[in-house]
């Protein structure tokens, strides 16, 4: 269900499985539930995760770092960064995607033309294999299923993601890569790349994080 990533006096960063609930439903217990009964904490998140997304998720230890951190998110000061596949050649391969997220059917949004309150999202992609590209996605405002419908919105909806018309796949290709932030006066930087799932697994996709593109701090981020 997770894997700790690192446990700091104030917080914990764990690895969220694909297709865990954030939270308890259906009688089955959450990420963070199970986490609290495994490690004996009590533990208080400050961001989500889908159930299909995988990756980096952040757990303050007390009410008072819950606090901080949530102060950090809402001033936009957590860098965050996420990995996803799609099929499909998208409008473009690079830039930014703005717009406001409205309610559609069956529980998706959508992304208008208006920028009342937009989500913003900044990516790169890169060809991985004929049909199959991977993007660099950076959220800079915290919408429900933003990166889900910025991916839609370009014509490539993520591998796996049925909601939104993915290809079927053997799990939802969005994970959270990496975390950066200064806590109480120290930086942070946690990166964890995918372990599940066969095409992020593919030796094409892992030799793109290893190398030089895949410096997120150091891409020359579209405005």
């Amino acid at each position: 269900m997770f894997t700790v990533i690192s446990e700091q006096s104030d917080f914990l960063v764990i690895n969220k499985h694909a297709g865990v609930h954030f939270h308890s439903q259906d009688g089955t217990a959450g990420v963070v539930a199970t986490a609290e009964q495994q490690l004996g904490l009590k533990l208080y998140p400050v961001h989500r995760l889908d159930t299909l997304t995988s990756g980096l998720l952040l757990l303050a230890k007390s009410s008072d770092a819950a606090r901080d951190f949530t102060e950090l998110f809402s001033q936009h000061r957590v860098q965050k960064y996420y990995l996803a596949l799609a099929q499909g050649k998208p409008k473009k391969k690079q830039g930014r995607i703005a717009g406001d997220m409205a309610k559609s059917r069956r529980s998706q949004y959508k992304l208008t033309r208006t920028l009342d309150n937009p989500a913003i999202t900044q990516f790169f992609s890169h060809s991985v294999a004929e049909g199959l590209r991977l993007y660099l996605l950076k959220p800079l405002t915290g919408k429900t299923h933003q990166l889900r419908v910025a991916l839609a919105s370009l014509g490539v909806p993520i591998l796996g993601d049925d909601l939104y018309g993915g290809a079927a796949a053997d799990r939802g290709y969005l994970h959270a890569y990496e975390l950066n932030f200064n806590f109480r006066g120290t930086d942070y930087l946690f990166r964890c790349p995918p372990e599940q799932g066969q095409e992020f697994l593919l030796p094409q996709v892992t030799e793109q994080l290893q190398g030089p593109w895949f410096s997120a701090a150091g891409l020359d981020w579209p405005a």
